[in-house]
C-alpha cells in the first residue's frame, strides 16, 4: 500500500507545517491549520501539461544581459475599451490574469461577455460552478453570439489538459479556480494545496503554449483574495471586480500588473443585458441638481491616466451624543482628521465637538491627495452652512501648514473641467510653474494658503 504524505497548511494564508498549530505565526489567525494529503509515493509529481518534447528539455545557462535578444509581443486588443486600459493596451500572449470580486458582482458576466467578443480568436470557457444550460442562458441575455466561443463543465485538471490539446484554443478563461482539483493532490477542491497545484499545471501551460489563461477567484469576508498569497505571486496581472450589488456601477481595477500600470481604473455600468462601458465617468459621478446645496464640492483626481471629476459630499454638525464621531466613506479616515485639525489650528473652525460625516459619491475609494482641497471646501460649506457654486471645482492638496501644494498632471485636470462646463477652478499656485495655462478658457484661481482660497468662496 502507498504511504500517504501529509501536511498541515493555514486556510487562511498557505503557511505550511508538519504539525498542527493553534495560531498562525505567518498571518496571527486562529484554527486554521488544516491536515491534507499532500501526495503519495507512487505518484510521480509532475503537472499534466506536456508541450513538445518537454521531458527532454535542455538545462537552462547563464547569458550576459546584452546577448539576450527578445521581440515585442502583440497584445490581443479587445472590443473592451476599459478592459485593455486596466490591463495595459491589451491582452499579452501568455499571460495569467487572476480575476477576483464579491459573490454576484459580476465576474462570470463580465468574463463571458469579453469571451463572445474575441471574434477572431477561439475561446475555451470552462466553468466548474455553472452548466452549460445556464452558461447558454446568461449568453443569450448578453445578446452576443461566437461561433468559436466553446463552453466546457469540468473540473478535473487532467482532463481540462485533454480537451485543450484537441481544440488548441487562444485564450483559456477558468470560472473558478477554487473549483478545479488535480489527480496528482488528494485533498479536497477549493484547499491550499489543490489551489496551488492547480495554478501551477495552468501556468506551466500558458507559458509553454502563449496561451493567455483567465482565472475567476473567490474572496474573502475580509474583501482578499481566498486561498494562498502565493497565487498572487504567481499570477502575472490581479484585477479586482468591486462595487455595491445594488448599485449600477461596476469599478475593475489593478493591484497588480507585470505588462502596465497598477493606477488604471474600468468602470462599468450593470444592465439588464450585460456590463456597459462608461467612456465618461466624470458624468455619472457628479450628480445632477439645479440648485447648489452645502457641504457639496466638485474635485479633480486622477485615476491612473484617466482624469474624474468627482463629488465630494460632507455634513457637520455639532455632536450631540457625547464623543463627536467621525465617519467617511470613500476616504481615508486618518486623512479626514489630519484636514480637520489643519482647518482647526490652520483656520481657526472650531471642529473638535463637530460631528463629521464625508463621503465619496458613486462609491469610487480615492487615496489621491488632490482632493484635499475640495474636502476642505466641503467641510466648511457645510460648518457655515454656505452653498458653493456647482460650477466651481478643486484640484490641490493641503499640507500641514495650511499651504495649497502643486499636484501632477494639472492641464488634464482642468481640461476636464472646462470639458463638463466648469466656470471655475482652484488651484496651487505653484502649478503656475512651467505650466501655460492661458489656452484654458476656465477661470482659474490660484493660491498659496487656505485662507485665500477661502476669502474668494466664503468672503
Amino acid at each position: 500500500m502507498a504511504k500517504i504524505k501529509t501536511a498541515y497548511f493555514c486556510q487562511s494564508c498557505g503557511a505550511q507545517s508538519a504539525k498542527w498549530i493553534g495560531r498562525c505565526p505567518a498571518c496571527g489567525e486562529w484554527n486554521t491549520y488544516v491536515e491534507e494529503v499532500v501526495a503519495r509515493e507512487d505518484v510521480t509529481p509532475t503537472t499534466a501539461w506536456k508541450v513538445g518534447t518537454s521531458s527532454q528539455q535542455v538545462a537552462s545557462k547563464p547569458k550576459p544581459i546584452g546577448e539576450i535578444t527578445y521581440s515585442e509581443q502583440a497584445r490581443v486588443v479587445t472590443e473592451d475599451a476599459e478592459l485593455n486600459r486596466v490591463l495595459g493596451g491589451g491582452i499579452v500572449p501568455g499571460s495569467m490574469v487572476l480575476i477576483g470580486g464579491e459573490p454576484g458582482i459580476g465576474k462570470s458576466t463580465l468574463m463571458l461577455q469579453i469571451a463572445l467578443s474575441l471574434r477572431s480568436q477561439r475561446v475555451l470557457y470552462i466553468s466548474g460552478e455553472e452548466s452549460e444550460q445556464q452558461i447558454k442562458m446568461r449568453a443569450e441575455r448578453l445578446g452576443a453570439k461566437h461561433p468559436n466561443c466553446f463552453i466546457l463543465t469540468e473540473t478535473g485538471t487532467q482532463n481540462i489538459f485533454k480537451q485543450i490539446e484537441q481544440l488548441q484554443p487562444d485564450v483559456l478563461i477558468i470560472d473558478s479556480i477554487q473549483t478545479l482539483h488535480s489527480s496528482f493532490i488528494e485533498s479536497g477542491a477549493g484547499s491550499v494545496a489543490q489551489v496551488r497545484e492547480c495554478t501551477a499545471e495552468l501556468l506551466k501551460f500558458a507559458k509553454e503554449s502563449g496561451t493567455p489563461v483567465f482565472l475567476i477567484g473567490h474572496i474573502t469576508k475580509e474583501g482578499n483574495l481566498a486561498g494562498p498569497k502565493i497565487l498572487e505571486h504567481m499570477v502575472d496581472t490581479v484585477l479586482q471586480f468591486e462595487g455595491d450589488r445594488h448599485m449600477t456601477y461596476r469599478i475593475l481595477r489593478t493591484t497588480k500588473n507585470r505588462f502596465g500600470s497598477t493606477s488604471e481604473l474600468g468602470i462599468y455600468e450593470m444592465l439588464g443585458t450585460g456590463l456597459r462601458e462608461v467612456s465618461n465617468p466624470s458624468e455619472i459621478l457628479i450628480s445632477q441638481r439645479e440648485e447648489a446645496f452645502s457641504g457639496i464640492t466638485i474635485g479633480g483626481t486622477m485615476e491612473g491616466n484617466r482624469p474624474l471629476l468627482i463629488e465630494v459630499q460632507s455634513l457637520v454638525t455639532p455632536a450631540t451624543y457625547g464623543t463627536p464621531q467621525r465617519s467617511t466613506t470613500g476616504y481615508d479616515a486618518k486623512r479626514l482628521n489630519m484636514l480637520l485639525a489643519v482647518l482647526e489650528k490652520r483656520g481657526g473652525f472650531k471642529m473638535g465637538m463637530q460631528d463629521v460625516f464625508l463621503n465619496i459619491a458613486g462609491g469610487l475609494k480615492v487615496e489621491d491627495p488632490a482632493l484635499d482641497l475640495a474636502i476642505c471646501a466641503a467641510l466648511l460649506s457645510s460648518f457655515e452652512d454656505v452653498a458653493i457654486p456647482h460650477t466651481t471645482c478643486f484640484a490641490a492638496e493641503v499640507g500641514l501648514g495650511g499651504e495649497v501644494r502643486a499636484v501632477h498632471r494639472i492641464e488634464q485636470r482642468i481640461s476636464e473641467a472646462e470639458k463638463l462646463g466648469f466656470q471655475d477652478i482652484f488651484i496651487s499656485k505653484y502649478n503656475k510653474k512651467g505650466v501655460d495655462l492661458s489656452r484654458f478658457n476656465i477661470r482659474i484661481h490660484a493660491a498659496s494658503r487656505l485662507e485665500e482660497v477661502f476669502s474668494g468662496l466664503f468672503g
